[in-house]
C-alpha cells in the first residue's frame, strides 16, 4: 500500500502512472478533501487518483480553515503559486502560476482570528510580493496592508518571505505608516554574486538589492533583516562563493538561512553542468552559518538591558519566552500568567 500527496505528485503524474503499488495519489489541490478521500478509499476499497492541472487554476483555492501557528499566532495564507521559474525551482510546475485569494477572504478570515483574542499574523503564501496581479482590480499587497492594519484586536502584523523587487520608495512610505506592522522583514537574496543570481535567473543584481535594504533601513526604525541563501549552486566558483561572503558581510542580515544546492529533477538547474562537490557545499554553508549566528549576535547585544514590548508565547524552564516586533527572543522571569500577553519588559542576555 503506497499512498502519495502534495508536490511530488503534481510534477511527478507521468511516472507514477507506471508503479502499481499506489493505491492513493492526490495533488495539491486535492488536499482540501484529503479526509473525504481516504474515507471512500477505505470504504471502496478502490485506488483513487486526482491530481488536477494547476496550470489550469485561475482562482485561489480555499482551504476552509484557519492556521494557527500558537495560541498567540496565526497564519494568513494569500495566495498560491509563482511566476518566476527561477532556474533551481519546481514551484510554477508544482503549484501553478499566480493565485491571489479576494480580499473579502482574508479580512473575514483575520477578524476571525482577533475575534479569538490573537494578537499576531504572520502573511505568507507562495510568493506574497506578487499578491494582486491576476487581479483586473488593482489592489496589492501594500493595499491589503493598510486594510488589515485597521482590524480592531490585532497587535501585530509580520510578513513571510518579500521578493526584495516589491520594496520601492513608494511602499516603504506606505508601510512605515502602518503602526501594527513589524519592523523584521525576510528578503529572499539567494547569492550574493550577480553572475549567479543570473543563472538562477532572479530578477535583481546585488547592487538593487543594496538600494532596497537602503530603504528599509532608512525608513523602518530598528528594522530587522534575515535572508535566505543558496551555496553550491551550479557553476558557483569560489571567486563567486567569496563574492557572496563579502556582500552579506556588507548586508549583516540579522540571520540567514543557508542551504546547499540540491537539483530538482525537472528544473533548468538540475541540467547545469559544472555541478558542485558535497564537501564543498557543507565548506562553504559552515563559513556562512558562522557569519550568520556572529551577525546575531552583535544585533542582540545592541538592544541588552533596553526595555521592549514583547508578545509572550510560552513558559519555558520557568521563564516566559516571547519576541519583539524586530524579533528578537527575550526570557522573563514573572510569576504572572503572561501568555498571549504584550509587556514592555528588559532585554537581558
Amino acid at each position: 500500500m503506497l499512498w502519495l500527496f502534495g508536490c511530488y505528485v503534481q510534477v511527478a503524474k507521468n511516472e507514477l502512472d507506471n508503479i502499481s503499488e499506489i493505491d492513493l495519489c492526490l495533488g495539491n489541490n486535492e488536499k482540501k478533501d484529503i479526509v473525504k478521500i481516504v474515507e471512500q478509499y477505505i470504504n471502496q476499497n478502490t485506488k483513487i487518483s486526482n491530481i488536477v492541472d494547476v496550470n489550469k487554476e485561475k482562482d485561489f483555492l480555499e482551504m476552509g480553515i484557519i492556521s494557527f501557528s500558537e495560541k498567540t499566532r496565526a497564519t494568513i495564507k494569500i495566495q498560491d503559486g509563482c511566476n518566476n521559474f527561477c532556474t533551481y525551482c519546481l514551484i510554477p510546475y508544482a503549484r501553478g502560476r499566480v493565485r491571489s485569494r479576494k480580499k473579502e477572504k482574508i479580512l473575514e478570515e483575520v477578524k476571525k482570528v482577533a475575534e479569538k483574542g490573537i494578537k499576531e499574523i504572520v502573511i505568507t503564501g507562495i510568493h506574497i510580493a506578487s499578491y494582486g496581479i491576476d487581479f483586473e482590480e488593482k489592489y496589492r499587497l501594500i493595499d491589503l496592508l493598510e486594510d488589515l492594519n485597521k482590524i480592531d484586536g490585532i497587535k501585530r502584523i509580520r510578513l513571510g518571505s518579500l521578493e526584495p523587487t516589491i520594496i520601492t520608495q513608494e511602499f516603504v512610505n506606505r508601510l512605515s505608516k502602518l503602526e501594527k506592522i513589524c519592523n523584521q522583514f525576510h528578503l529572499s537574496l539567494q547569492s550574493g554574486c550577480d553572475t549567479t543570481l543570473k543563472r538562477m535567473n532572479r530578477k535583481y543584481t546585488c547592487s538593487q538589492f543594496l538600494e532596497v535594504v537602503s530603504l528599509l533601513r532608512n525608513n523602518i526604525k530598528e528594522v530587522n533583516l534575515t535572508t535566505d541563501i543558496i551555496v553550491g549552486f551550479p557553476g558557483e566558483t569560489e571567486e563567486e562563493f567569496e563574492e557572496t561572503y563579502k556582500f552579506l558581510e556588507k548586508v549583516k542580515f540579522y540571520k540567514m538561512h543557508i542551504f546547499k544546492y540540491s537539483p530538482r529533477k525537472g528544473t533548468v538547474a538540475a541540467g547545469m553542468k559544472n555541478q558542485i562537490d558535497g564537501k564543498v557545499k557543507e565548506e562553504r554553508s559552515q563559513k556562512l552559518i558562522e557569519l550568520s549566528n556572529k551577525n546575531q549576535e552583535e544585533y542582540n547585544k545592541k538592544y541588552l538591558g533596553q526595555y521592549m514590548e514583547v508578545l509572550f508565547e510560552e513558559k519555558k524552564n520557568n521563564k516566559w519566552v516571547g519576541y519583539t516586533t524586530n524579533y528578537i527572543k527575550v526570557t522573563y522571569d514573572s510569576t504572572e500568567n503572561l501568555e498571549n500577553e504584550i509587556k514592555l519588559v528588559p532585554v537581558i542576555a
